[in-house]
């Protein structure tokens, strides 16, 4: 079931706090993203998959994540996340099926948002992706969520 905007910015609002602590004073990257995807994991009970597709040479490269196998690599602009990554922007797609590309990791995929995560510089250094199995679960609360949590990567 998917929470309401009330129940939604309660439950981001205490992940926030609790990755603010769990990042207090780590520098490594993948360690924070598995933090990451495990306690967004948590907080989004309508999510099958939650993680992140690093930036890995000339690719988005998967991992750190929870849920099923999700592909292993995405090309720059290619399906939601080479999308995101390609244009530094959070995509909100309410049908997978209907965004021009989609790449079908896991069929039951109905939904999805990914969200840029950005160095200090600016430069996007990894895609937050979450994918539900219900159309339209995530809307501009969990954008605008999502966009504070990872707002201060580095």
């Amino acid at each position: 079931m998917i929470p309401d905007a009330a129940e939604k910015r309660a439950r981001y609002g205490a992940a926030r706090e609790r990755l603010h602590a769990l990042w207090a004073g780590e520098p490594d990257g993948i360690a924070r993203m598995a933090g990451a995807a495990c306690v967004l994991h948590e907080a989004m009970p309508h999510a099958f998959w939650t993680g992140f597709y690093r930036v890995v040479g000339g690719g988005l490269v998967i991992g750190p994540y929870q849920g099923t196998p999700g592909c292993s690599r995405i090309g720059w602009g290619k399906g939601v996340c080479g999308t995101a990554w390609a244009s530094g922007e959070t995509q909100v797609v309410p049908d997978v099926h209907a965004f021009p590309g989609h790449i079908a990791c896991d069929g039951r995929a109905e939904s999805e948002i990914v969200v840029p995560v950005k160095d200090g510089r600016g430069t996007v250094v990894a895609v937050f992706d979450v994918d539900s199995t219900e159309k339209a679960a995530f809307d501009e609360v969990d954008r605008e969520e999502l966009e504070r949590i990872f707002a201060g990567w580095e």
